[in-house]
């Protein structure tokens, strides 16, 4: 499932890695507000190599984030995520700030000049 919202950073979190079964793994979140009549705040994930993408982000930047949503059990706990794969900044002309390879989206991503070595996937669980 694809789905886009748009709105402006307020907040670029620290990166996080570790190591899980598949290997090495980093992880960064970014804070988007909506500009809806009732403003929310809405925090999405970047994995592996996506991170570096999203450094350059400078708070109070309009963008449109593109993500999936996804869940999985840990523990007998459930987990969302929304993980981010296309960041689009209009303050930008439109140019693509990060992209990625979700090809379940039925998407074309852009190309980031990174190679995709399928590490979106190693979580620390």
């Amino acid at each position: 499932m694809a789905l886009e919202l748009s709105g402006k950073v307020i907040q670029v979190l620290s990166e996080q890695t570790g190591t899980g079964k598949n290997g090495q793994w980093s992880k960064q979140d970014i804070i988007i507000e909506t500009e809806e009549q009732y403003p929310r705040k809405v925090c999405f994930s970047a994995w592996g190599d996506k991170v570096s993408l999203i450094k350059s982000l400078k708070t109070g930047t309009q963008v449109k984030v593109s993500f999936n949503v996804e869940s999985r059990e840990f523990n007998g706990k459930w987990y969302t995520d929304l993980r981010l794969w296309k960041i689009e900044s209009p303050e930008a002309s439109g140019s693509a700030v990060a992209t990625g390879g979700y090809a379940d989206a039925g998407l074309e991503p852009l190309s980031t000049g990174d190679s995709e070595d399928g590490g979106e996937n190693d979580l620390p669980f």
